[in-house]
């Protein structure tokens, strides 16, 4: 045998195995992970939590003060009101609606002769008295600001300016929600919306009003903004 050859080949096995070595100590330091004293995992954790709008104090029915005469007449009023809770950021707005026109009836007379008073569109500053019943209503909150637009007023008209004054701004009962309230934050502490109704009756009234207990129905109704 050739000594050299040998030698030669011998070289090449020894060659090819280091580099074999190398070849698999470079894949492994690439293949494992990192190992250090620190390291940092980030993530995170997220959970919905959805808007709720609510009536925490309904409104309650009303008896409106006082008698009435039919035929003398006079003056009554009387309040409901309402409490509202949400944690809607948006805030909410509420509206009210009528179950007919007139809204006012007799219970067993059917009787329409207290009529709406004024606009469906846009409250009046002052209640004038006219030759007819009539019926009306205003809106108060306990955060004024929360009041729709309709019923702030400048001092002389509705639907201007940012005031609100009591016993003004009387709105005609209607069949289609108009919005009494809007609000554009949420209401964690709860929310307390007033509304006052009037009824007239002038001296003498055309139409004649019938002796009988009058009624009217309003639903009230909370939009989410």
């Amino acid at each position: 045998m050739n000594f050299f050859g040998y030698k030669s080949q011998f070289t090449q096995v020894i060659a090819l195995s280091v580099g074999g070595i190398l070849l698999l100590a470079i894949s492994f330091t690439l293949l494992e992970p990192t190992i250090s004293l620190a390291q940092t995992s980030i993530f995170t954790i997220r959970q919905q939590v959805t808007a709720e709008l609510s009536f925490t104090v309904p409104a309650a029915n009303v008896t409106m003060v006082g008698a009435l005469a039919g035929i003398t007449g006079g003056n009554a009023t009387g309040t409901t009101y309402a409490v509202v809770l949400t944690n809607n950021t948006n805030g909410y707005a509420m509206d009210i609606a009528f179950s007919g026109t007139p809204a006012m009836r007799g219970e067993v007379t059917n009787s329409q002769a207290i009529v709406n008073y004024g606009s469906t569109t846009e409250p009046a500053f002052v209640f004038v008295a006219s030759t007819s019943a009539m019926f009306a209503y205003t809106v108060n909150a306990s955060t004024t600001a929360d009041l729709d637009q309709s019923f702030k007023n400048n001092g002389t008209a509705c639907n201007a300016g940012a005031a609100f004054t009591a016993n003004t701004c009387w709105m005609a009962p209607s069949i289609t929600n108009f919005r009494i309230i809007s609000r554009n934050s949420a209401a964690t502490t709860t929310a307390t919306t007033t509304i006052q109704f009037r009824v007239n009756i002038p001296n003498n009234p055309t139409p004649a009003v019938t002796s009988d207990f009058y009624t009217a129905t309003a639903t009230l109704t909370l939009v989410a903004l």
